[in-house]
């Protein structure tokens, strides 16, 4: 699961394969008692080492963060620079074309790395900006049972958190998660925290709200979005410490009480 192949499709017949190899993975240990493992997603041309050090500083003993580096590769927005990025975008607009292949192979590369977590552990995924889009793009998945391209998904999140995101691929979600009782019930229960820097000026804090919304309108309704006066596109300790304080309440962790 480290690597897939990108097609691109001329006249019936492929006329390219190109491969793009996941970057290192950063692993952070819990200090305390091991309860919940959490991948944590980088933002465009980031890489997992940096997040890694960040989580570390926080007071959450009984979480394993998993931190991996997006694949390197040329990306739309920037004139197709390479740089490391979880899919391929271009215009952040609400009908720009999305890249599927890239979504569905980042969303199994993170379920690949949290399959092999203990039975009693509870999982989730977060991230910033690109790495936020993935993990409510893999909040999607786990609500249809099924990634993009029809291949199912198997991991049971416990909690999606997506900073300074957007949702990539909302186009029919509601008609989806509608089509399917079981879906409905998944999108109900999952745990999502969302938030948003209203002087946002990367990802635009209306994308954020958006998506927000398109979550709610298609029955995602343990979702919370949260938005931050003067904040820019960056974290600061405020909304970290939000972010602890909803995971020790979502994923009702012992903390520092243990």
């Amino acid at each position: 699961m480290s690597s897939y192949s990108h097609h691109t499709t001329g006249s019936g017949s492929r006329t390219a394969r190109r491969t793009f190899e996941f970057g290192r993975t950063h692993v952070v240990r819990p200090k305390g008692k091991h309860q919940a493992t959490i991948v944590w997603l980088h933002g465009l041309g980031d890489n997992g080492s940096s997040w890694s050090q960040l989580l570390e500083s926080l007071p959450l003993p009984n979480i394993k963060w998993i931190c991996p580096t997006a694949p390197t590769r040329p990306v739309a927005l920037l004139g197709g620079f390479p740089c490391t990025a979880w899919f391929d975008v271009g215009e952040l607009s609400e009908d720009g074309p999305d890249d599927w292949e890239g979504l569905d192979a980042s969303a199994a590369h993170i379920a690949n790395l949290l399959s092999t977590e203990p039975a009693d552990v509870e999982v989730g995924i977060g991230g910033f900006s690109m790495g936020a889009a993935i993990s409510v793009y893999s909040a999607t998945c786990c609500a249809l049972g099924r990634y993009g391209n029809g291949n199912p998904y198997s991991i049971n999140l416990r909690a999606v958190v997506g900073l300074s995101g957007w949702l990539p691929g909302s186009r029919n979600l509601r008609n989806k998660i509608e089509g399917s009782h079981e879906a409905a019930r998944r999108a109900a229960s999952l745990p999502i925290l969302l938030s948003h820097g209203n002087c946002d000026d990367v990802v635009p804090y209306k994308y954020g709200e958006k998506s927000a919304n398109s979550l709610s309108i298609a029955g995602f309704r343990q979702l919370t979005f949260k938005s931050f006066d003067g904040l820019g596109h960056y974290t600061v300790p405020r909304e970290m410490d939000e972010v602890c304080n909803w995971l020790t309440g979502r994923l009702g962790l012992e903390g520092s009480r243990a």
